[in-house]
């Protein structure tokens, strides 16, 4: 798809839809971009379908709006109070996240005449029934105005599944804030004191208990790297409907004095400074937003080989198969052996990919060039 830009430095209002706020990665891209957005002069709200609110901008100009949907029952409610603050705000874009909203904000087009709608999908895969949300992204395909996602192999696997033809979704990958995501020498003494860590490599993984995250293969891999080391503990940050489960196989498994639950945290930034190794052992990503944000601290990544996750380590980290419990063990053993100055040059050369190519500020970019090639085309 191409279309001619042309300049447009004007304040924009800028309306954000998402499904939910609670912890996750692309709630954080989310609050991030309007924060981002404001910063550069433009007005933005965010429209929240459900949940908790867990993640939320620095800016207290940016309003926040619940649509207060707590079943699918309250749809009706929700898109009624959703085209209500469209008619009120009258925003120049429409940008929507996650397949709910992007749903949403579709079935609202059909009752008003507004343009510029991005839908914005932030995996490979969408979690629940797959095919059926496959077909519905397609048959309401026309009512956006562009689609996008977070890597290249996010925009094939929607594409390959027919969800979308190729031009009408294009790849706007995740932003990091390095300036928040950077490594902090006293915060990697301060919680390892917390922590009490003594000669003990720490290991750290970030994310959700859900199948996604696919923990099991993560713990698995810990039981076979113990037999041959323990000099090392890890740590899981988040929370879920599978933290029983997982709390179980840590048990079943005798992993408990290596494995501890830290629940949800907000100071994952330093918690990536005092790891030494960051272990991503998910089923799939679409971006792997986590991974981003440790090689941003100059961390050593062990990731599994799902979405865009390749993409983003490049040829620093280490890849490994998916639900291969046994590579994921290997690779962990591997980095764990690392010497000081190749686990340092691996560092420095993370951290420069990420702020040359997935910084905050590219995406706002590119964000902003899409938001204008939109209105330019409306006008």
């Amino acid at each position: 798809m191409y279309y001619e830009l042309i300049d447009l430095e004007v304040c924009m209002k800028v309306l954000l839809v998402i499904t939910g706020l609670g912890m996750g990665g692309a709630e954080r891209v989310v609050v991030d971009l309007a924060d981002g957005l404001v910063s550069r002069g433009h007005k933005v709200k965010i429209a929240y379908m459900t949940g908790p609110e867990l993640v939320l901008p620095k800016s207290e100009e940016i309003e926040i709006v619940s649509l207060k949907m707590k079943s699918s029952k309250q749809i009706p409610t929700a898109y009624l109070k959703l085209r209500k603050l469209i008619k009120k705000f009258q925003p120049d874009i429409i940008h929507s996240h996650m397949f709910h909203a992007n749903m949403l904000t579709r079935l609202i087009k059909l009752s008003i005449s507004t343009s510029n709608l991005i839908n914005t999908s932030h995996n490979t895969i969408e979690d629940g029934n797959i095919k059926a949300r496959m077909l519905a992204f397609k048959i309401s395909d026309s009512l956006a105005d562009i689609s996008t996602n977070v890597s290249n192999e996010a925009v094939t696997e929607y594409v390959r599944g027919g969800a979308v033809k190729s031009e009408r979704m294009i790849t706007v990958p995740n932003g990091i804030d390095v300036d928040r995501f950077n490594f902090d020498k006293v915060a990697r003494a301060r919680i390892r004191e917390d922590l009490q860590l003594v000669n003990k490599k720490m290991l750290l993984a970030v994310g959700r208990f859900t199948p996604q995250k696919d923990y099991p293969n993560l713990l698995n891999a810990l039981h076979l790297l113990r037999d041959s080391r323990q000099d090392f503990k890890v740590f899981i940050v988040g929370d879920g409907p599978l933290k029983s489960d997982i709390e179980q196989l840590i048990n079943d498994l005798e992993l408990t004095n290596i494995v501890e639950l830290l629940g949800t945290r907000e100071d994952v930034s330093s918690l990536m400074s005092a790891t030494d190794v960051f272990v991503l052992s998910s089923a799939w990503e679409g971006f792997g937003l986590v991974v981003a944000e440790a090689m941003a601290c100059e961390r050593a990544v062990v990731a599994t080989d799902c979405g865009g996750v390749a993409e983003v380590l490049g040829n620093t980290g280490k890849l490994v198969p998916l639900k291969n419990s046994e590579a994921l063990a290997n690779k962990i053993d591997e980095v764990l052996d690392m010497d000081s100055t190749e686990y340092t040059e691996n560092g420095t050369i993370a951290r420069e990919r990420i702020i040359e190519n997935y910084s905050l500020n590219i995406n706002i970019d590119n964000y902003l060039k899409l938001y204008k090639i939109l209105i330019n085309n409306a006008l």
